[in-house]
């Protein structure tokens, strides 16, 4: 078994000084790269803005702690059909404890759209992708997105960039697992309501719930097929849409790779759209991760709680970065 691994990472290009663990950062990072330009950034107030990459500017907002100096930073990520205004409240939460609080749009979000459409745009988008293969607007864009943004936020006199830390909800959970898996720099990841096997829900018919908050794009990628959505179809959708979503880029491969920096999961124990099944796959190879520092690996599963965030496990969350920031 160990020699055909070696045999299959020697014919994709992988030394055999690099770990898999490696390789799968490196292939993600390389699925999601672009040439960089300038981050040229604006800001006016608590509100700036920079160029992702040539075609995106990326909105944000931030609400500063009390004191001059440096600060530690938390990035917040919103859901599907969420902004960055929609955060304030949680930002203004971590500014009372200290921290620089930033949230941006994800793509086809919020200021990022043209009509204001809610998430008429953002559903187009995907089906343009099924469609070119072109651009990544579930999940893979935004964490570029946020790659850059921490490029923009080591830039400002008032961040201590030794000190970012993470947090998103839903859609933004599974970003924020994303981005720290792949990014050194976030130190602390919170990933809420997003932690889950993709492969899982797809083998085991509880995939509905989540590529519910897609349906739109779905079911018009499925009529321009002529075939009706099932499970082998939404596998064949993500292939396009979001390249090993349930493969070499599902959770329980890409969760790991945050060890050893800090990193609290949390869900909803009757959570539809992260089923605990799969779960509980992401977890256990977590905490084989961690096994070395179970410290900085904290579970939190609010008991008979659906895909929500309660002020009880929130509340965790912050003195989570409290503890690591």
């Amino acid at each position: 078994m160990v020699q055909v691994m070696l045999l299959a990472m020697v014919l994709a290009g992988v030394s055999q000084a690099e770990t898999p663990g490696e390789a799968r950062k490196a292939a993600f990072l390389k699925l999601i790269d672009r040439p960089k330009v300038p981050l040229a950034p604006q800001v006016s107030g608590d509100s700036f803005s920079y160029a992702a990459d040539a075609a995106q500017r990326v909105p944000g907002i931030l609400v500063h702690p009390a004191g001059a100096g440096r600060h530690p930073v938390v990035i917040v990520l919103h859901g599907t059909g969420g902004t960055k205004e929609g955060e304030l409240p949680v930002l203004r939460q971590l500014a009372e404890k200290g921290f620089l609080a930033v949230a941006i749009d994800g793509r086809y979000h919020g200021a990022r759209t043209v009509k204001k459409s809610g998430s008429a745009e953002y559903q187009a988008a995907m089906l343009r992708t099924y469609q070119t293969g072109q651009e990544h607007p579930f999940l893979y864009d935004t964490v570029w997105d946020v790659m850059r943004l921490i490029d923009y936020l080591e830039t400002r006199p008032d961040v201590d960039s030794s000190r970012i830390g993470m947090i998103g909800f839903s859609k933004g959970g599974m970003e924020t697992y994303l981005a720290a898996a792949v990014d050194p720099r976030v130190k602390v990841a919170v990933p809420c309501i997003g932690v889950q096997s993709f492969d899982w829900a797809l083998s085991n018919d509880s995939w509905q719930s989540r590529a519910g908050t897609f349906q739109t794009a779905l079911d018009a990628a499925a009529k321009q097929e002529g075939t009706s959505v099932d499970a082998k179809f939404v596998r064949h959708f993500y292939d396009k849409v979001a390249p090993g979503v349930y493969s070499e880029f599902d959770g329980p491969a890409m969760v790991p790779l945050i060890a050893p920096r800090a990193l609290m999961t949390i869900n909803g124990e009757i959570d539809a759209r992260t089923p605990m099944p799969g779960l509980e796959l992401c977890l256990d190879a977590a905490k084989k991760a961690y096994s070395g520092s179970p410290e900085k690996f904290q579970v939190v599963i609010e008991k008979n709680t659906g895909h929500a965030v309660k002020p009880e496990a929130f509340a965790q969350a912050v003195d989570w970065f409290t503890k690591w920031l």
